[in-house]
């Protein structure tokens, strides 16, 4: 049996082994081992996803547009990607297209997480729809923008399409005060997407917040 501190060098190197990210990891595996459903291939040239696509442009283009003339009102970025979701809801309902913040497996709407809109297309497909909003700076950047993780209740609960409809966002004066505005969009498929699982370790409150732990304290005011 080796030594404690030869153990204790192994254990640390096995730990490290098992924080390194996992990466090249297929979004359609990922998605059918956490949910339980398949993410469909979208075939473009199927007579039936160019009408949903000639719906999701139109309806990309309404809620671009919209944007631009309202202008977003918000200091930080990801607040205006937020808002710019509301206007996407808006447009594919106006386009002829069922859309809603996804129903969970117990039937619960839940906002945050991912996906961001379950669409419905007239032929009865499930389509589920992130928004997501950049600057021309940012687009190519390696920092996590995507991400999704294991849920007792998904929001993912049928075999769907995956998409991703993004807006480049810049700054334009609107009203005398400074707001982001969309000035193009993209709409992406995602079941080719590749992604990477990183470990981490963390704490609650309950666990920081403990008396022994405390050294000194305070009162303000």
């Amino acid at each position: 049996m080796p030594d404690h501190d030869e153990y204790v060098r192994q254990l640390e190197a096995i730990i490290a082994k098992f924080l390194e990210p996992l990466k090249g990891v297929p979004y359609s595996i990922a998605i059918k081992a956490l949910t339980g459903c398949e993410v469909l291939k979208f075939d473009p040239t199927d007579k039936r996803n160019t009408e949903l696509l000639n719906l999701l442009e139109s309806a990309a283009q309404i809620a671009g547009d919209k944007a631009y003339r309202e202008g977003i009102f918000t200091r930080r970025p990801n607040e205006a990607g937020n808002r710019m979701e509301a206007f996407v809801l808006s447009a594919l309902k106006k386009v002829g297209l069922s859309a809603r913040k996804p129903h969970t497996r117990s039937g619960r709407v839940k906002v945050a997480g991912y996906p961001d809109i379950e669409i419905t297309d007239t032929y009865g497909r499930v389509v589920y729809l992130d928004c997501k909003t950049y600057s021309t700076t940012t687009k190519t950047q390696t920092f996590r923008t995507f991400f999704f993780s294991p849920s007792k209740d998904p929001k993912i609960t049928k075999d769907a399409f995956h998409m991703l409809l993004s807006f480049e966002l810049t700054r334009e004066q609107r009203e005398g005060k400074s707001a982001f505005v969309p000035v193009s969009w993209q709409l992406y498929t995602l079941e080719n997407l590749q992604v990477q699982v990183k470990h981490e370790f963390n704490a609650s409150n309950k666990d920081l917040y403990k008396p022994e732990f405390l050294l000194r304290s305070g009162k303000i005011g």
